[in-house]
């Protein structure tokens, strides 16, 4: 039973603190159980009303990987060992990117009313857009990897790291756009176009729907420059991984349709995507007390 006399308020004796929610990429990861719920929110809503559901997610690969090999090996003509394989393992990696980065840019437009009402810290929209993606590659990495089994695949352990490091640099330049992106789009619309027009270069700026030796050939061996795209070295490292592991000899494909040093470019790439997502933080943070009045 209280002691305190009736009718005297207590006051406690701390500091005040503001109601708003703590920010940043590091208070997204500590609050996994919001970030859970945002993805299986975004995966439910996906397939809302959908007779074949999940099966999308296998469906449309297998339809774009047809399609681009018709066109290219088909009416084109391209002799490229396993080609199939060649531009799937570029497909997939695109398609991640393309994703993460378009979803991620519209995700606080379309969560605005989750914005303005709920206390959360506003980074989790891109990131949840980022697993949600990360979760629809899967299909396309069963498909991928049952094509490079039939092929007579030899996966070797600097084939399996190097399509390791080439989907963490995905996702790490993937979540790094999207959070500057997002906080953009809020201010000016036009910024969902200029992603969508972007994103269309992507796939014709890597080595997919051609081999990279043809880059080599053509600009004389002075390919830095082609290098210094991510994406194209994200693309050859995840054909490391499953194309070459398909061809007659790996050895011989490595040496002449993939660049030296690819790790080196590799690794220096994903220092550059997590310095980019630094920014893209800092960027956010500025922006971000702006964000619901402008919603």
């Amino acid at each position: 039973m209280s002691t305190e006399p009736e009718g005297e308020t207590r006051v406690v004796d701390a500091p005040l603190a503001s109601p708003a929610a703590t920010t940043g990429l590091f208070e997204v990861f500590r609050r996994r159980y919001l970030l859970r719920l945002l993805v299986r929110r975004e995966i439910s809503a996906r397939y809302q009303g959908s007779f074949l559901g999940l099966f999308w997610s296998y469906l449309q690969p297998a339809s774009r990987l047809a399609m681009y090999y018709f066109v290219i090996a088909v009416i084109l003509d391209r002799n490229i060992e396993n080609f199939a394989i060649h531009l799937f393992a570029g497909l997939v990696m695109v398609h991640f990117f393309t994703e993460s980065f378009g979803a991620g840019t519209r995700s606080i437009v379309q969560n605005k009313a989750i914005v303005k009402k709920m206390a959360i810290p506003r980074e989790m929209f891109p990131v949840a857009s980022m697993l949600v993606s990360a979760y629809h590659v899967i299909p396309g990495m069963v498909l991928l990897s049952g094509f490079c089994v039939a092929s007579g695949w030899r996966p070797d352990p600097m084939g399996l790291l190097a399509g390791l490091l080439g989907f963490v640099l995905v996702a790490v330049l993937g979540t790094a756009l999207a959070v500057l992106f997002s906080a953009a789009n809020v201010f000016f619309r036009d910024f969902s176009n200029v992603v969508q027009t972007l994103t269309q270069f992507t796939t014709f700026s890597v080595p997919m729907i051609y081999p990279y030796s043809m880059v080599d050939d053509r600009f004389g061996g002075h390919t830095t420059l082609y290098l210094l795209n991510p994406m194209a070295d994200a693309v050859l490292l995840f054909q490391r991984a499953f194309w070459v592991g398909t061809t007659k000899n790996p050895e011989e494909t490595i040496s002449e349709d993939l660049p030296h040093h690819l790790f080196t470019w590799g690794i220096g790439q994903l220092a550059a995507a997590l310095v980019l997502l630094v920014i893209a933080q800092y960027v956010f943070s500025k922006l971000e007390n702006r964000i619901p009045e402008r919603l």
